[in-house]
């Protein structure tokens, strides 16, 4: 009998777990998680960026969770070693429209409390000579890191105060009884007093599994991403980010210097055809027909049936790709679009056909769960696993 049991070996998980075991260290924890090593998903296809937290509406979780993520991720690699750059994320402005749309995000960083720099042409091309813009906020919290780094490290504190990590261990059932829940896997039956779970793509399934309607549906998101040559490892010197359109559900493509010195670009956001499907080719039906059949994701779609097609469109054919980021650095070509693995967002969907924009937890009397953990959840692992915490002694204690 464990104490607690944790479901999920990526960020949320793994910060989760080294949390909980901090706050009660005589207790006997699990983790477990279905791939052979940590953070196999999201966490280990994500563009490596520290968030700053520009975009996010002033008061909520994300923004006051990406705000001290910030923080608590560099205190977090200073202690363990791990290397990072606060290299600063520059979001510039191509034409009057987007100087417009950047005045809005400007008043918005300051309701966040942000550090940041408005840019004139000139102060833009001073910072950035491979850059074009009328205009641009530098933001000099924001950074890069290898997050897969970062969880590994947590798993690694987490097992030295006695914490255990069972790998190849599918959930493949869950059982919320009056004083226990008993979790069923490949590797198999654990029986924990509480239950946590960091799912990601699959935080829906496993909250059904435990007899609950979640009221949402994951909607996966695939972001493609080409890496420029190591010719160009210097063409950019922060993180460069277009003025995104509010009507528009995702961030557009950027610049992203990698923590290995290497520079992507990316990324788009197609429907990916598969909960875990990082090639074009990757196909399910059964994840197909639940999200064709999905009243709220199919509300989705078709507000967003333009733009989706565009997407859809720039994703087999890269020059339309290409167009996006020549607009603000016009000197790249075709051939500078390398290949790079691509990432799967796992996007929660309301019933009403919402996107759910912020962290959102589905609790039972004994289970926590994540539902929804979309950007910027890496940077925020350690105060989201900090709120999963508060919620678990809330149980336990309450």
């Amino acid at each position: 009998m464990y104490d607690f049991i944790i479901i999920g070996g990526g960020i949320l998980g793994m910060s989760t777990a080294m949390q909980l075991k901090q706050a009660y260290p005589d207790r006997r924890m699990l983790v477990v998680e279905k791939e052979g090593e940590a953070a196999r998903h999201q966490t280990g296809h994500n563009s490596g960026v520290i968030h700053a937290g520009v975009y996010y509406t002033p008061g909520s979780l994300k923004a006051r969770f990406c705000l001290e993520g910030n923080r608590a991720t560099k205190v977090f690699c200073d202690a363990h070693d791990i290397p990072y750059d606060s290299c600063g994320k520059l979001l510039v402005a191509t034409n009057d429209l987007e100087m417009q749309r950047m005045q809005a995000l400007w008043e918005r960083t300051e309701a966040n409390g942000l550090e940041r720099e408005w840019l004139g042409p000139e102060a833009l091309r001073e910072r950035e000579p491979n850059i074009t813009g009328v205009g641009g906020i530098f933001v000099p919290s924001s950074g890069i890191v290898d997050y897969a780094a970062v969880t590994r490290a947590m798993a690694a504190e987490f097992e030295r105060m006695g914490g255990e990590v069972r790998y190849h261990a599918e959930v493949t059932a869950l059982e919320e009884r009056r004083r226990e829940v008993v979790v069923t896997t490949a590797a198999g039956e654990f029986t924990g007093r509480y239950l946590v779970t960091c799912s990601g793509l699959m935080a829906d399934r496993v909250v059904r599994m435990l007899g609950q309607d979640p009221g949402f549906t994951i909607c996966p998101f695939r972001g493609e991403y080409y890496r420029l040559p190591a010719r160009h490892n210097d063409i950019v010197n922060h993180l460069i980010y277009p003025i995104p359109d509010p009507s528009m559900p995702f961030l557009g493509v950027h610049l992203t210097r990698m923590i290995d010195g290497s520079v992507t670009v990316g990324p788009n956001a197609v429907l990916a055809l598969k909960r875990e499907g990082y090639r074009k080719r990757d196909v399910s039906p059964r994840d197909l027909a639940q999200m064709l059949t999905n009243p709220g994701i199919l509300k989705v779609l078709g507000r967003n049936l333009r733009p989706g097609l565009a997407e859809m469109k720039n994703s087999l054919h890269k020059r339309g790709y290409l167009e996006l980021v020549r607009k603000y650095c016009p000197s790249l070509t075709l051939d500078d679009l390398g290949p790079y693995p691509a990432g799967v967002r796992a996007q929660a969907v309301s019933r009403d056909g919402k996107l759910v924009d912020d962290f959102l937890f589905v609790n039972t009397p004994r289970t926590v769960n994540v539902g929804n953990a979309p950007s910027p959840a890496a940077t925020s692992a350690i105060p989201i696993g900090a709120h999963i915490v508060e919620q678990v002694k809330a149980q336990v204690e309450g």
